[in-house]
């Protein structure tokens, strides 16, 4: 079902839009949470460790992969939302082309990297070898992972974002059938969770793929639409590898952090792992939001409806305050003991290392909604590079904070890395902001002034 995002209420179609995302991003955590779980509780803290310790070169080359296809798609939306199917195709086609093409060379190029990294991030050396197993198996399944992405971003580019949905719910399940599999009855551990990763994510982009070729004629490709054309592409990747690069820019500050934290030993390294599972289970609402005001703002930026961009901004604004209130309590006070899902052997060390970690994290919700609705918002309107900036500040803030503790060995200093970098960001994509929305409003009434002097024109023109 395709929906058109530039007419109704801007509160209700943001709210409707979010929901089956954050439940789909949910689910796609499900993924690496139910590998958590099942390593942690079957074979044991230095297997939880090791999956944990490769979170962060995982959010690397995967972040950096969705920021992409995710920029790719926000022109197929623009033109969807001016009425333009024929160019809502071509750019469409664009993105399949480019995202092929960047996912191979990726694939390889993560590969070779592999052992340098890990070394470099002073991975712990009794949970090397399971970590750098578990991150070849992911890194080897790229191209799945861009299948779903890809595909699900250019369904919600023309307006559905519940059909991706289902498709991940049914992943997700066969995720944990494949974990229970391979780890339990296989005896393959990190690597069996890993396996179970890649195949599940591969079979939800196939049905996607065929959902498109069977139910949304408005995507039945023709010839021609795989034909790349030089100023599509030059415009595709203006705006796709500065989302890619925000989050790789994002990944590097955490790797900085996760750096300082080997250091501590797989104990802690264990604990931030769990916490961070707990921690991402309730942020997803604020990716879900991101996404829905990326594909909100690059329809209405197509239909010309700059005042409309701006309500959406509002209404999105205090449903997630709303949120950070509720989700800040909860995690603060009692997302502790969730740790009891990941860890067997639970003793009074890790829950506090969680506890310190959720308490950093909770207090700092509402900059961290600013973050992901006005970034996200702002790339949709087509803006690549300003946004790119308070990635910047992001990484500035995180791996100044990460040095700090390092050089300290503090537990909590790396847990206030990203609350210190999610400030930084929402205070400058304010800015960003203002600054365009200013910019944007001058234009329309210099539009409206010539249309109602030419307007004018024609009526003297026929006066008697």
């Amino acid at each position: 079902m395709q929906r058109d995002m530039t007419y109704g209420s801007p509160a209700k179609i943001i709210l409707g839009f979010t929901v089956p995302i954050f439940v789909g991003n949910v689910f796609q955590q499900f993924y690496s949470m139910v590998d958590t779980i099942i390593v942690g509780k079957f074979v044991g803290t230095n297997a939880l460790a090791a999956v944990g310790s490769t979170g962060t070169i995982n959010f690397l080359i995967i972040g950096f992969l969705m920021g992409l296809t995710a920029g790719f798609t926000v022109f197929p939306a623009q033109r969807f939302g001016a009425g333009d199917m024929k160019a809502m195709r071509k750019s469409v086609g664009s993105a399949a082309v480019l995202s092929g093409i960047i996912s191979v060379i990726m694939t390889v190029g993560s590969m070779v990297c592999m052992k340098p990294l890990l070394t470099l991030m002073n991975t712990p050396e009794d949970i090397f070898q399971d970590a750098y197993t578990y991150i070849m198996i992911i890194c080897a399944g790229i191209v799945a992972q861009v299948l779903y992405n890809l595909l699900a971003s250019i369904l919600r580019a023309v307006g559905n974002s519940q059909t991706p949905l289902y498709f991940l719910i049914l992943a997700a399940l066969l995720n944990v059938f494949l974990d229970l599999l391979l780890i339990l009855v296989f005896g393959l551990g990190a690597a069996g969770a890993a396996y179970a990763t890649v195949i599940s994510q591969g079979i939800s982009g196939i049905l996607c793929l065929v959902y498109i070729i069977k139910k949304v004629p408005v995507l039945r490709m023709e010839k021609d639409d795989w034909k790349l054309d030089f100023h599509l592409v030059k415009l595709q990747l203006g705006v796709g590898f500065p989302m890619a690069l925000q989050y790789s820019i994002t990944a590097i500050g955490t790797m900085m952090v996760q750096s300082a934290l080997n250091i501590l030993g797989s104990t802690a390294v264990a604990a931030f792992t769990a916490a961070s599972k707990i921690e991402q289970i309730v942020t997803q609402a604020y990716v879900a939001m991101g996404t829905t005001m990326a594909t909100y703002c690059a329809q209405n930026m197509g239909a010309g409806k700059v005042g409309r961009i701006r309500q959406g901004f509002f209404s999105g604004t205090l449903m997630g305050f709303a949120y950070s209130i509720a989700a800040g309590a909860a995690v603060i006070f009692g997302g502790k003991y969730l740790t009891y899902l990941f860890v067997s052997d639970c003793t009074a060390e890790i829950l506090n290392y969680v506890d310190i970690y959720l308490k950093c994290a909770g207090f700092f919700f509402i900059p961290l909604t600013i973050v992901n609705l006005y970034r996200n918002g702002i790339q949709g309107m087509g803006y690549g590079i300003l946004p790119m900036l308070a990635g910047v500040a992001e990484l500035v803030g995180r791996g100044i904070v990460a040095l700090i503790a390092s050089a300290n060995r503090s537990y909590v200093g790396a847990c206030m890395a990203s609350p210190i970098a999610w400030v930084l960001a929402a205070c400058l994509l304010m800015v960003v902001y203002f600054h365009i929305m200013k910019k944007l409003s001058r234009n329309e009434k210099f539009d409206h002034s010539r249309k109602a002097e030419k307007k004018q024109r024609w009526k003297r023109a026929f006066q008697i």
